[in-house]
């Protein structure tokens, strides 16, 4: 089994843990090494042999798994992904999660579960090989796969609509796995007067609300998750909903959001790849756009839209300061960066680049 991900499944539920190794076993590249009822058990094991991921569950008898994490974390880090049954009135525990270094979450129904779990095997696997790529400090050959949609799912590709280059610029931020601390950097990075900004983060439905709660909270920007008609003005970032495409629209002089419905893009709901091309259509010169830490290549095709409409920069995060390196190296492949930077330099640059355009 020599280079394959091997996987520590830890989870109270006999029927979660065994429906979760049957997903994770189906993939070529995965080996389950072991499961645990709880955190105790899970800690044996890995003593025993040292895991490549832990699928990893909140409520468990004798230590919860968020107690777990911290001490995994603490002790000897390696890549978590969390598989709980959080709701939107618990999402304060996701941001814990990511917080205590999580790389990804999965929400888990409380009924009907193991049917969940079944339809999401494409994710949950994704999940599982995005976080083998993490870099921490001290599909499917018998199973239907999904087809990969692009951005002509939900918006067609037309020449850009943009005014003339104007002052106002909006900037368009992409990311994914890593990117829950990327974009607090970055957000904290800039000034109260910086260019609106519109962010997708993939990230599962009921988590973003309060992921941009917590960022207002740290930011001078103000941050919230969008909503259908919110404008993007001047000292406003905002934060594609889980679950809903994020896509750009004019009226006028003035830029706002709306959010929709819609299939998955890249395998992803929101997409980077719809949101990019909203504001090459919209935007065009007045745009900049940022691609961040990410697995696989949504973004790419869309960045290179906005390249192509005249957008006035785009940014990579650089391979060093990106958790995976995935979405920005396919952005670079495909000629769509105009600059390479490391992440604590991103928002410098942006607010030089647009100071200097205004």
């Amino acid at each position: 089994m020599k280079g394959h991900i091997r996987v520590l499944v830890v989870d109270d539920s006999c029927v979660v843990r065994q429906t979760l190794a049957e997903v994770l076993a189906s993939h070529p590249q995965i080996e389950v090494m072991g499961t645990a009822a709880d955190p105790y058990i899970a800690a044996q094991k890995i003593a025993q042999e040292v895991p490549d991921v832990i699928v990893l569950d909140v409520e468990m008898p004798r230590m919860d798994g968020i107690t777990f994490l911290r001490k995994i974390m603490e002790q000897h880090p390696m890549p978590v992904v969390i598989c709980s049954t959080l709701t939107a009135g618990r999402s304060e525990t996701a941001m814990k999660a990511l917080e205590y270094g999580a790389v990804e979450i999965i929400d888990k129904p409380k009924l009907g579960t193991k049917q969940f779990l079944r339809e999401s095997t494409v994710r949950i696997c994704d999940a599982v090989l995005a976080a083998s790529m993490v870099k921490l400090k001290p599909i499917l050959p018998d199973r239907w796969v999904p087809p990969k949609l692009t951005a002509d799912a939900m918006l067609p590709l037309v020449k850009s609509k943009s005014m003339a280059e104007t002052t106002d610029k909006v900037v368009a931020v992409g990311a994914s796995t890593g990117g829950t601390e990327a974009l607090r950097v970055f957000l904290q990075g800039l000034p109260l007067d910086a260019p609106g900004v519109i962010i997708v983060q993939h990230m599962p439905e009921h988590f973003t609300r309060a992921f941009a709660q917590r960022l207002d909270s740290l930011c001078r920007v103000t941050v919230k998750e969008a909503e259908t008609n919110d404008s993007v003005i001047r000292g406003r970032a905002l934060i594609a909903p889980g679950n809903r495409h994020l896509l750009l629209k004019r009226s006028g002089a003035r830029y706002f959001v709306e959010v929709k419905d819609g299939p998955l893009v890249c395998r992803h709901r929101p997409s980077v790849d719809v949101m990019f091309r909203s504001v090459a259509r919209y935007a065009g010169k007045n745009a900049v756009g940022v691609i961040m830490t990410g697995m696989g290549d949504d973004g790419s095709r869309g960045m290179k839209e906005m390249k192509d409409a005249g957008a006035s920069l785009t940014i990579a995060q650089d391979e060093e300061s990106s958790v995976v390196f995935g979405m920005p190296r396919e952005a670079i492949k495909v000629g769509a960066v105009d600059k390479v930077l490391p992440l604590e330099k991103i928002a410098q640059q942006v607010m030089m680049h647009c100071q200097e355009k205004g």
